[in-house]
């Protein structure tokens, strides 16, 4: 057994990971696990910015963002959170600026701050200038920054190591094993300390802004281990997409100016949303989309529409959404400075996962019980603080402030008191027979299929509108993918950098994630933020103001759901009007 030790390991080498290593890496001994090396972590692929209430550009204030962040995310939000997430961004942000981040800067040499979806000035009055950006590639130069720091800091990188399983010992968790994707051999990680920060599940989606990395893993590994999966259902679909190709065509462009066109040259946004027109949350956009595709208002009778940013100007162009610009010329052959570029919404980020407080810990009930030794940070982690819709720009600050929490707790709380748990026996055998099995079994099923099938499924029957009869058989065709998933064979058998073993794992996960998800969406009957229902249209929060926990049960395609209510402090829920 290829054995390792040390105080914290933290699955993950993206913004939250980084985030939390920083942290700590002066105090103890940290490994960072990743599949990836990590400047290839999908945090890189964040465009427009990250949202602090710093107030460079015009007035602002973290209540202002709170309250934002509760009524984009329809007031399934956990105000305790919303509120720690607006008021320590500030601070999170300045860290970032100190470490050497390049973020642009106005006249003065403040740091720049543009309009972003959902940001609003006192409490819904009209836009607010609130994202802290560097052009369209913010995330890039989060990661940029800080895996520099690490670096200096000496944190130790296990790259191209995928996490196969999460070690517990009487409820603690003690490490996780690891395959190498060198050798296929496996390796275990002892540890006092966890922390997943494996991000999301995307690729579970025909039309995504998702790196093929994106497969949820942190969150089917934890859910096989008994942890229970937040909210799953609530998915965000983001409004521009490339058509057909789904990489984003950042938020940053409409914040800057650029709008929404239809068949007819109408922005049509204007009439559903008369305050913030484009600019309304993400959910709300990909909706009026929706609806004009489906009222026979797309492009050419298409499912597109346009968004055109060329009224611009090629100086701000070139300024500040240079990388998109080039995304429009490559994948689709327009240029955004003479012509609009086809848009459709597509699968980009997802609200729930793995539940924790407000530190970080991980919980394991409606009781919120921690489990001792695991945290969880950024996309994988539910801490609710986007609720049933993220704000644009909330993203990466939810990356910097909880993987900042998550490592400051770690640090100051927990590893001055922990010790490291025992290591079961076997410690490493559940991981083993997983490798094992698929290396050897003889069933007649691609993976290929399989995976397509699962990806048109949730692209035509869980996305941006969903019904009974959809998820239903949604639900019926998972039980049918997961018994032909049992039989998939492998064409490589061998243990050098077996990239068709990783990926078979990996459709293992985006099952298992979308188990979770289906159910949610079927339980939670309302329309809420990113969850609407053309047979139940309404809010109910009457029965519906709670949070779903989803737990894996032997029936497949059947977890048990518990809920947990949402903390509410200072901001009943109202009508969302933008």
């Amino acid at each position: 057994m290829n054995y390792h030790k040390f105080d914290v390991v933290i699955v993950g080498a993206g913004g939250a990971g980084l985030m939390s290593a920083m942290q700590l890496s002066h105090n103890s001994s940290i490994a960072v696990v990743s599949k990836l090396y990590p400047m290839r972590s999908h945090t890189g692929a964040a465009q427009g910015g990250v949202a602090a209430a710093l107030g460079n550009t015009e007035e602002d204030h973290w209540q202002w963002h709170m309250f934002d962040t509760v009524k984009g995310g329809d007031y399934l939000v956990d105000q305790d959170a919303a509120a720690i997430l607006a008021q320590e961004a500030v601070d999170a942000i300045y860290d970032l600026e100190h470490w050497g981040m390049p973020f642009n800067r106005t006249s003065d040499g403040r740091i720049d701050q543009r309009r972003f979806g959902g940001h609003t000035r006192n409490f819904g009055e009209g836009p607010v200038r609130r994202s802290c950006y560097v052009a369209d590639r913010t995330g890039h130069m989060i990661l940029q920054t800080m895996y520099q720091q690490s670096l200096k800091n000496q944190v130790r990188f296990f790259n191209e190591f995928m996490m196969l399983d999460l070690i517990m010992s009487d409820g603690q968790a003690a490490g996780i094993v690891a395959l190498n994707m060198l050798d296929g051999e496996l390796h275990v990680f002892h540890a006092k300390t966890v922390v997943l920060a494996t991000g999301g599940y995307g690729r579970a989606w025909r039309v995504t802004s998702n790196a093929l990395a994106c497969t949820g893993d942190g969150m089917a590994v934890a859910y096989r281990r008994g942890i229970p999966l937040e909210d799953m259902e609530m998915y965000q679909f983001h409004p521009t997409g490339l058509y057909k190709v789904g990489i984003l065509f950042t938020e940053a462009a409409r914040g800057e100016g650029g709008y929404l066109l239809n068949k007819d040259g109408e922005r049509f946004c204007l009439r559903y949303a008369p305050t913030l027109q484009e600019l309304a949350p993400r959910d709300m956009v990909s909706r009026f989309i929706y609806q004009e595709i489906a009222e026979g208002r797309g492009i050419d009778g298409k499912d597109y529409v346009y968004l055109s940013v060329a009224h611009l100007g090629k100086k701000l162009i070139d300024e500040k959404l240079p990388e998109v610009i080039d995304f429009a010329r490559n994948y689709l052959g327009v240029d955004p400075y003479y012509e609009p570029v086809p848009i459709q919404p597509t699968a980009h980020y997802t609200m729930g996962g793995i539940p924790t407080d407000i530190e970080g810990r991980v919980v394991k009930d409606e009781n919120n019980t921690v489990i001792p030794g695991l945290y969880a940070a950024g996309e994988v982690a539910c801490v609710s603080v986007h609720g049933s819709n993220r704000l644009g720009t909330n993203s990466l600050v939810d990356l910097i402030v909880f993987g900042r929490r998550a490592g400051k707790h770690i640090a100051s709380k927990w590893l001055p008191e922990a010790d490291f748990a025992p290591l079961p026996a076997d410690a490493e055998e559940r991981a083993r027979e997983q490798v094992e099995t698929l290396l050897s079994r003889t069933g007649n099923e691609g993976q290929d299929a399989i995976r397509q099938e699962l990806r048109d499924m949730m692209m035509d029957k869980v996305s941006v509108v969903r019904d009974e009869r959809g998820l239903t058989e949604a639900r019926q065709q998972l039980v049918s993918l997961k018994e032909r998933y049992s039989r998939v064979r492998l064409m490589d058998h061998s243990r050098t950098f077996n990239t068709e073993l990783m990926e078979v794992i990996e459709l293992g996960n985006l099952l298992d994630c979308s188990e979770a998800a289906i159910a949610g969406a079927l339980a939670r009957k309302e329309s809420r933020g990113a969850h609407y229902r053309t047979d139940y249209e309404k809010r109910d929060d009457a029965n519906f103001l709670k949070h779903t926990l989803a737990y894996q049960t032997e029936r497949t395609g059947e977890p048990e759901l518990r809920y947990k209510p949402v903390v509410i402090t200072e901001f009943q829920p109202k009508e969302r009007k933008y």
